[in-house]
């Protein structure tokens, strides 16, 4: 069996399908976690947390469309396209209870999701998110790095260099998600897609500043990396986590943590301590 679990396809908008894996839970609490990805990750960054999760929930990744194994969508990657394909698949599930967990980007997406049918979410964990609050984000420098980053990655992808790139990232990974990154998460095709994500993002998560998703009383816990670097300096990574530690403190049910070993992959650096944060939302959820 694969280590992230068995293929499924999730019909969405006609004939367009996402791609996911779901691992049965080894004794089933009842709850349903889903993983986001960020920007122009695939689901296969999830595997060292989606095992550990699977000791007490389903646990399921996908890749959003036009990422990975998912078909593109023609109607665009704005932020209320992707948390519609997130809440349609949480539909195709049909499950009562749900967890989501959100990477940097994917922290807005499950929030906006959640936002939306708040009823059958019953926590949310968001590893080192995209904050509406970080200036940084918004400055004509980023914006300018961004677009050079997107555009480089697609190069690379042409030639075929980009594991040399993520070499760490690659053999952190269990061999068979290892092997699914470097043949669905470094293509073309992918950074395509993150151009598409990234035209509209940034100024979507900016306008949340005046009218934030309201996720009411969903209890939240926000995992910030302890360390700089992915472009975070250590002046910056102190900011955003700040931010982070606001952000929670301003939930009705709000907690935020750091992850020791953690830059911004939270995911793979510490991939224990989110599974644990995740095990206790569900076991609370079940006391409650």
């Amino acid at each position: 069996m694969h280590s992230q679990g068995s293929p499924e396809y999730i019909p969405v908008d006609g004939a367009r399908c996402l791609f996911a894996q779901v691992l049965p839970a080894e004794q089933d609490s009842g709850t349903l976690v889903v993983f986001e990805s960020g920007g122009a990750s695939t689901r296969s960054i999830w595997a060292p947390v989606q095992a550990q999760t699977a000791a007490f929930a389903r646990a399921v990744v996908y890749d959003r469309a036009g990422l990975g194994r998912s078909d593109p969508d023609p109607h665009g990657r704005t932020l209320a396209r992707m948390a519609a394909d997130l809440n349609r698949l949480l539909d195709y599930f049909a499950a009562p209870c749900c967890i989501l967990v959100g990477h940097s980007a994917g922290g807005a997406i499950v929030r906006l999701a959640a936002a939306e049918r708040p009823e059958r979410i019953t926590g949310l964990v968001l590893a080192d998110p995209a904050d509406e609050a970080d200036d940084t984000l918004f400055s004509p420098a980023f914006r300018r790095a961004e677009r050079i980053g997107i555009a480089a990655h697609r190069l690379l992808a042409h030639a075929r260099l980009l594991p040399l790139l993520y070499r760490r990232l690659l053999a952190a990974l269990p061999a068979d998600a290892s092997a699914d990154l470097r043949r669905d998460g470094m293509t073309p095709a992918v950074f395509r897609t993150c151009a598409e994500q990234s035209r509209t993002f940034l100024d979507e998560l900016y306008a949340w500043r005046r009218n934030p998703p309201d996720t009411g009383a969903i209890p939240l816990t926000i995992v910030s990396g302890a360390l700089p670097g992915s472009g975070i300096s250590r002046k910056a990574r102190a900011h955003l986590n700040a931010l982070h530690e606001q952000r929670a403190r301003a939930a009705p049910h709000g907690r935020h943590i750091t992850a020791p070993h953690s830059g911004h992959y939270v995911p793979l650096d510490d991939a224990e301590l989110l599974a644990a944060e995740i095990r206790r939302l569900a076991v609370a959820d079940k006391d409650v």
